[in-house]
């Protein structure tokens, strides 16, 4: 009886971690939280500068797919790895890289200036390109692709930055088509983003 009431109480727990999970993916995603489903829910407008400190704005992708991440250049894993598989995409690409964008946002503009941005991403896949701005502007990045930030301080005055680490497509209007998965193949995830071409 004992060991059916232990199998019983894992059974819920995981089942409520599992409700949690798909709620938080569905308000993430605009499918849940009154903005209803739709290409509106995430993504808009946003005035931001990239890695060269040259402006560039929502309208400045349009007309071609582009794969957004928001992260920061002190992040230790999550976002050197992302931003790698986005190079693998890229060069699966090939002579169509040029035909879609990748954009990495900082929810860091304290630390990731241009020219900080500049150098983190001499490491990746010229295609790549970086957006910063002042605090006020990335928080309205965030907030139009509902992206979760959180500040967690560290020791000796230094600190780390909690964030949604989803990769969002947008078509060529520049709407939110879905959470795109870069855990596959990279020739894989070019054949799907080639789709939106």
């Amino acid at each position: 009886m004992a060991k059916t009431s232990h199998i019983l109480v894992v059974l819920s727990a995981f089942l409520a971690g599992l409700v949690i999970f798909l709620g938080v993916f569905l308000f993430a995603t605009g499918q849940l939280g009154g903005g209803g489903p739709g290409p509106s829910a995430i993504g808009g407008p946003f005035n931001l500068i990239d890695q060269d400190g040259k402006p560039l704005t929502d309208q400045d992708l349009k007309g071609r797919p582009v794969l957004v991440f928001f992260g920061y250049t002190h992040c230790p894993d999550v976002c050197p790895t992302t931003l790698f598989d986005v190079s693998e995409l890229l060069r699966a690409l090939g002579p169509d890289a040029g035909r879609a964008a990748a954009l990495f946002i900082t929810v860091d503009p304290e630390r990731d200036t241009a020219p900080v941005m500049k150098d983190y991403l001499s490491s990746f896949d010229p295609h790549l390109r970086a957006a910063t701005g002042d605090p006020k502007a990335i928080e309205a990045a965030e907030k139009a692709y509902r992206v979760y930030v959180k500040k967690v301080p560290g020791e000796n005055g230094d600190y780390s930055m909690d964030h949604t680490a989803l990769v969002y497509l947008m078509d060529k209007q520049g709407r939110f088509v879905a959470p795109f998965s870069l855990k596959r193949r990279p020739e894989d995830a070019a054949a799907e983003l080639r789709k939106y071409l």
